[in-house]
């Protein structure tokens, strides 16, 4: 025993322990590389399998947590209301002047005269703003109304807007907004009648629909646009922290719907959904949706979710409890990742993100009854009362979530992996290629022991992928001034082809780069795929943060076809891989209606999607195509 402890304080003194362990170390992480590079593929591919899953099982109904306020100043509900019927009588009043206007169709300017008019006589200061989008596709011109009332308790220093544009968000713009307005202009006269509020209030009735609130909130704050040329607004007012805007489209409406997304997938603070959720169900005594989606304990909503599942579902199965919950869940999701993902507004709120102004748009959805201008007038001056309690910028709750029913959500930490794991996949992917490209494994005739493999070095010359890469940004850029051109848009259906054909021809050029010796130099073809895995696979991780859904979105369309991409040796199935490719890439182009929506987005808008697939997403898929084409 003492001979032992005697070795022992050798051991430590002479360090032989450290060595001991600093080998087993050394072994044990060898052991793991080599194990981890023998089953690449399967992680990979499990990696994968998990990503996409986990955004399958976003919409099971045992996720979720309760949504709850976590800003203490706002006290949702806690106000006697005092929105009566004769403020519903007066919203009526506005109501038929309204129906005048439209009867004798009258202009954007003669509309916004009327407003200003109507908001000078309750002694509200008032003006009018011309704007005029100049796009490839068409001219945008309107006029904007908008009254201030000023704060009898405080400096002005903040504000918040209530707002109603001249065409609703229901079918696509086409139908007239004519109770939101009034209801605007109702509660502009009712408003001023109380002393309480904190803040300034803004009142806004733009024309159009999205455009005119963009020219408004655009001016205000002193952005400048190049094909926007917008007057001057003539009144002021301070910070605005948050805004209401009110699309009532219908007789009467049955629910309030809450519209939340903004541009390039920002949203606003949870706190304010809440809040307005709390106040419309015991205030207003109003049920809420999520868009105009009812839930399944209806029976509209029950048969909506059924006629929304696929019809190859068993009827036996679709109406399980479990499954209705969770096709309910999903298509909310979907309805969700339809706006993130391509970066647009779900209404008119939506423009005011961008600004730092946290805003949602209540949509009365369109029926029979029971509510009118008197449930909705409660609910916003109590949502009002609720706004005008802060102190400071919502900021407590969440700005990243999914909200999957009215009352529960998804944290960033419950959704956030699934588009992570791709991206690593992705990258292990990329990493793994690199290490092909730098060893080839050769036989090596020795004539004592015949032929033996072993690995040489190779050279890793990256410039010619680099050189393909930047070409093919660069076809994206022009292929984006292309389809954004008025030239083309005038011409769209009988451009795109050859646009497309042109564009798809181009990558063909591969063909003519010679193949260089194995042994002394990677093949252009493994170079290529491992760089462009690992350019996609942080593009899909660092923009999830930023936009998860346009992250989802990606690692779909690239995570699949970008891991498989080979070349071969016959010319033939090198050609046939390539054009699955360039149909990947290309084909979007060919849908005419979503290619304009996008251009009209980017141009009056701003919206990120168009240039970032013509940019972005076309030239890596056709890398992953060049990939193919290269000689192995």
């Amino acid at each position: 025993m003492l001979l032992d402890r005697l070795l022992n304080v050798v051991r430590r003194f002479t360090g032989r322990d450290k060595l001991a362990a600093n080998r087993t170390k050394i072994r044990r992480r060898k052991a793991m590389t080599i194990f981890i590079w023998n089953n690449l593929h399967i992680l990979r591919l499990v990696l994968l399998l998990a990503g996409y899953g986990w955004m399958l099982a976003l919409p099971l109904p045992q996720l979720g947590n309760n949504v709850y306020i976590d800003e203490n100043a706002l006290q949702p509900g806690q106000v006697n209301t005092y929105w009566n019927w004769g403020d519903v009588y007066h919203a009526d009043r506005y109501l038929e002047e309204l129906e005048q206007l439209r009867d004798r169709n009258a202009s954007s300017a003669e509309r916004a005269r009327f407003f200003a008019t109507e908001f000078t006589k309750l002694g509200i200061p008032s003006s009018t703003q011309d704007y005029q989008f100049n796009t490839s596709m068409e001219t945008l011109s309107g006029t904007n109304a908008y009254a201030i009332f000023s704060s009898p308790r405080a400096s002005g220093a903040e504000a918040v807007i209530i707002s109603a544009s001249w065409f609703s968000g229901s079918d696509e713009g086409k139908s007239l907004n004519l109770r939101g307005v009034a209801t605007v202009l109702a509660l502009s006269g009712f408003l001023k009648q109380y002393s309480h509020w904190s803040k300034d209030i803004i009142f806004v009735i733009s024309d159009g629909y999205l455009e005119g609130m963009h020219a408004w909130i655009s001016s205000y704050h002193g952005v400048e646009q190049a094909n926007l040329r917008a007057d001057e607004l003539t009144l002021a007012s301070g910070v605005i922290w948050t805004a209401l805007n009110i699309d009532y489209p219908g007789h009467s409406f049955s629910h309030l719907g809450v519209f939340r997304e903004g541009l390039n997938g920002r949203l606003p603070n949870q706190d304010l959904i809440n809040s307005f959720r709390l106040i419309s169900q015991h205030t207003g005594g109003v049920p809420i949706l999520l868009y105009d989606h009812r839930e399944p304990t209806d029976f509209p909503g029950r048969q909506e979710i059924l006629n929304w599942l696929p019809s190859w579902v068993p009827k036996g199965i679709a109406e399980q409890p479990d499954v209705m919950e969770y096709a309910y869940r999903a298509k909310n999701i979907v309805r969700h990742a339809k706006h993130q993902a391509r970066g647009t507004a779900s209404g008119v709120h939506g423009l005011l993100h961008q600004f730092r102004i946290d805003a949602i748009t209540l949509y009365a959805v369109p029926s029979n009854g029971p509510h009118g201008f008197h449930a909705l007038g409660r609910v916003v001056e109590s949502t009002l009362r609720t706004m005008s309690n802060l102190l400071e910028r919502l900021h407590a709750s969440f700005f990243f979530y999914i909200l999957v029913t009215p009352a529960l959500f998804l944290k960033i930490g419950m959704y956030l992996p699934s588009a992570v794991l791709v991206g690593t996949a992705l990258m292990f992917g990329g990493l793994g290629e690199w290490i092909k490209a730098g060893w080839v494994e050769v036989v090596d005739n020795d004539e004592k022991h015949g032929p033996e493999k072993k690995w040489v070095r190779r050279n890793r010359d990256v410039l010619p992928p680099l050189a393909i890469m930047a070409a093919t940004h660069i076809v994206g850029t022009l292929l984006f001034w292309t389809i954004s051109s008025s030239w083309f848009m005038a011409n769209q259906k009988a451009l795109t082809y050859p646009v497309v054909g042109l564009v798809a021809l181009i990558p063909l050029l591969a063909l003519l780069i010679p193949s260089s010796h194995p042994t002394e130099n990677a093949p252009i073809s493994i170079l290529l795929k491992s760089l462009l895995l690992s350019f996609a696979s942080p593009v899909i991780s660092i923009s999830s943060m930023l936009n998860f859904f346009f992250a989802a979105l990606l690692a779909i369309a690239l995570g699949g076809p970008l891991s498989i991409t080979s070349s071969s040796p016959s010319l033939l199935v090198r050609v046939l891989r390539y054009a699955v490719y360039a149909t990947l890439a290309l084909g979007p182009l060919l849908m005419y209606d979503e290619v304009r929506q996008a251009v009209w987005q980017w141009e009056v808008l701003g919206v990120w999607f168009a240039p970032v697939v013509c940019i972005f997403y076309i030239p890596i898929m056709l890398q992953a195509g060049i990939v193919c084409l290269l000689p192995s």
